[in-house]
Protein backbone atom coordinates (compact mmCIF):
# COMPACT_ATOMS: atom_id res chain seq x y z
CA UNK A 1 0.00 0.00 0.00
CA UNK A 2 1.38 3.44 -0.96
CA UNK A 3 1.19 6.82 0.71
CA UNK A 4 -2.38 7.90 1.43
CA UNK A 5 -4.08 11.26 1.92
CA UNK A 6 -5.19 11.21 5.55
CA UNK A 7 -8.01 13.75 4.96
CA UNK A 8 -9.92 11.69 2.41
CA UNK A 9 -8.20 8.28 2.62
CA UNK A 10 -7.25 8.50 -1.06
CA UNK A 11 -3.90 7.59 -2.65
CA UNK A 12 -1.54 10.56 -2.50
CA UNK A 13 -0.62 12.13 -5.82
CA UNK A 14 2.85 13.31 -6.77
CA UNK A 15 3.26 17.03 -6.22
CA UNK A 16 3.84 19.21 -9.30
CA UNK A 17 2.88 16.35 -11.63
CA UNK A 18 -0.11 18.13 -13.15
CA UNK A 19 -0.23 21.78 -14.04
CA UNK A 20 -3.99 22.39 -13.80
CA UNK A 21 -6.20 21.43 -10.88
CA UNK A 22 -9.92 21.88 -10.26
CA UNK A 23 -10.74 22.39 -6.60
CA UNK A 24 -13.93 22.81 -4.58
CA UNK A 25 -14.76 24.84 -1.49
CA UNK A 26 -14.04 21.68 0.53
CA UNK A 27 -10.37 22.10 -0.50
CA UNK A 28 -10.11 25.57 1.07
CA UNK A 29 -7.90 27.04 2.31
CA UNK A 30 -6.02 26.25 -0.88
CA UNK A 31 -2.34 25.44 -0.71
CA UNK A 32 0.24 24.21 -3.18
CA UNK A 33 1.21 21.49 -2.83
CA UNK A 34 -2.21 20.35 -1.67
CA UNK A 35 -2.53 18.06 1.39
CA UNK A 36 -3.07 14.99 -0.83
CA UNK A 37 0.28 15.52 -2.60
CA UNK A 38 3.59 14.00 -1.59
CA UNK A 39 5.96 16.62 -0.22
CA UNK A 40 9.40 15.03 -0.33
CA UNK A 41 10.10 16.29 -3.87
CA UNK A 42 8.21 19.55 -3.82
CA UNK A 43 8.56 23.23 -3.00
CA UNK A 44 7.54 24.78 0.34
CA UNK A 45 3.78 24.90 0.95
CA UNK A 46 2.25 28.23 -0.03
CA UNK A 47 -1.37 29.28 0.51
CA UNK A 48 -3.14 30.70 -2.53
CA UNK A 49 -6.05 33.18 -2.52
CA UNK A 50 -8.68 31.77 -4.87
CA UNK A 51 -11.99 32.76 -3.26
CA UNK A 52 -12.49 36.14 -4.99
CA UNK A 53 -11.53 35.34 -8.58
CA UNK A 54 -11.98 31.57 -8.79
CA UNK A 55 -8.44 31.20 -10.16
CA UNK A 56 -4.97 31.02 -8.62
CA UNK A 57 -1.45 30.26 -9.82
CA UNK A 58 1.38 28.90 -7.68
CA UNK A 59 4.38 31.25 -7.72
CA UNK A 60 6.79 28.31 -7.24
CA UNK A 61 5.74 25.69 -9.78
CA UNK A 62 3.22 27.53 -11.96
CA UNK A 63 0.37 25.10 -11.21
CA UNK A 64 -2.99 26.66 -11.95
CA UNK A 65 -6.06 26.12 -9.82
CA UNK A 66 -9.71 26.66 -10.73
CA UNK A 67 -12.47 26.81 -8.12
CA UNK A 68 -15.48 24.73 -9.17
CA UNK A 69 -18.94 25.82 -8.03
Amino acid sequence: MGIRDTRQNQPAVQANRENHHQVTRDDLPLSCPMPNMTLWNSHPRVYLPIEKTGHAKCPYCGAEFELKS
